[in-house]
């Protein structure tokens, strides 16, 4: 039942060198020193896309390459890219479980994403009219937004909040006037970061989605203090989310949640555990690519900062998508992964983890290269994740 592991002595603890290429095969895993500190200097745009990243990404579009041409028109054509949009800025953002109640949650949510959307249309066309858009969407949520409320809000904060910066970075860097860009990094740093910073107790898509948007704001403010204890939780909380045989016969434990009982709870009632298995696999596929996601975008932005972390978490990543991307293929489940039932929806979120890791670091996915090239364009899951085909399909930067 459990598959081969990367590494006969289990998971690497590693990150590369800025500018370092990494060729792994899929019998090993590249060992290098941890980085513990935040980097000396943040480089910009630096959250999930660099200016190389971009600068590929305008080529192909410009050239009709595909499936970048295809994934772009996916984007300008969604409602995120329009330049008649209005957004809907609330004082207090009230999310309930299940969006109930949805007092500015979706809005806010969709106001992130559009300003990210109209922010890579910007850089793609040079057309100054989607940077203008882009910054009236954010200059109105940072005129307004003073809180998150009800038992969603740091959920939602991590969700939105992991938009807001991706959009920023790209218009302070490449656009040449935002008034209003100090007033935005004040909304960040004290509306969202103190929801985000100290964590979640809930499950691992929760704190993952928040330490998402707490690096990603820490890069936009140059705070490493920020950095630091962003990067500490999510170091503790991926090999609670994402199992390898190499952690034992159980998972890691995550907080005051460590015996087998509470465990095998936490793990909604799944008692045998493979590569790749995740804490919410045999909750839903849908939740689970949350946390998958989240964990490929901070990989990206690590990788631009020059602390990459994917060779530190490629055996976890690699088998997790694998696993769920057999799944979602239409694999039969066996009776002893979540009774036999599986609750599919994994959503567009293959994309970027397969680019790192198969393309830049030569492991082998099929799986995983199946699904995400019959999934291309990847569009958006409308609530963080959003145009990953145009930003991460084969894209060596």
């Amino acid at each position: 039942m459990r598959r081969l592991v990367l590494g006969a002595a289990g998971l690497a603890v590693a990150l590369a060198v800025a500018g370092t290429t990494y060729a792994v095969a899929a019998t090993q895993t590249t060992k290098a020193p941890v980085v513990a500190a935040a980097p000396a200097t943040f480089a910009h745009p630096g959250v999930f896309v660099s200016r190389a990243q971009l600068d590929f990404v305008r080529g192909k579009v410009q050239s009709g390459a595909q499936p970048w041409k295809a994934a772009y028109d996916q984007m300008l054509g969604s409602r995120y890219a329009s330049l008649s949009r209005t957004p809907k800025p609330r004082a207090v953002v009230e999310c309930g479980s299940y969006s109930n109640p949805n007092n500015g949650c979706t809005d806010e949510r969709e106001d992130a994403l559009a300003a990210y959307t109209l922010s890579l249309a910007w850089y793609v066309t040079r057309d100054s009219r989607y940077a203008t858009r882009a910054i009236a969407i954010m200059d109105a949520w940072s005129a307004t937004i003073k809180d998150h409320t009800n038992s969603n809000a740091p959920l939602q904060t991590g969700w939105a909040g992991s938009s807001w910066p991706r959009a920023a970075e790209i218009i302070r860097y490449t656009y040449p006037s935002w008034p209003n860009q100090a007033r935005f990094g004040t909304m960040l740093r004290t509306v969202y970061l103190p929801k985000l910073i100290n964590g979640s107790s809930s499950n691992g898509n929760w704190e993952l989605s928040m330490m998402e948007a707490a690096i990603g704001i820490s890069v936009f403010l140059e705070d490493r203090t920020s950095w630091d204890k962003a990067m500490a939780k999510f170091r503790a909380r991926v090999p609670a989310y994402l199992y390898v045989t190499a952690d034992g016969t159980l998972p890691k434990g995550i907080g005051s949640i460590d015996t087998r009982t509470e465990i095998i709870n936490y793990w909604q009632g799944q008692s045998t555990f493979v590569d790749g298995l995740s804490q919410e696999t045999c909750r839903d596929f849908t939740h689970t690519g949350y946390g998958i996601s989240a964990i490929s975008h901070i990989a990206e932005t690590t990788r631009i900062q020059g602390q990459d972390v994917y060779p530190e978490i490629a055996d976890r990543l690699r088998h997790a998508l694998g696993l769920h991307s057999k799944y979602q293929l239409g694999g039969g489940v066996p009776s002893w992964l979540c009774g036999g039932k599986l609750t599919l929806g994994l959503g567009p979120v293959t994309e970027v983890g397969y680019n790192a890791l198969h393309n830049r670091m030569g492991i082998a996915m099929s799986n995983t290269q199946r699904l995400t090239e019959q999934s291309r364009p990847a569009g958006s899951n409308n609530l963080f994740v959003a145009w990953e085909t145009l930003t991460h399909a084969d894209n060596p930067a």
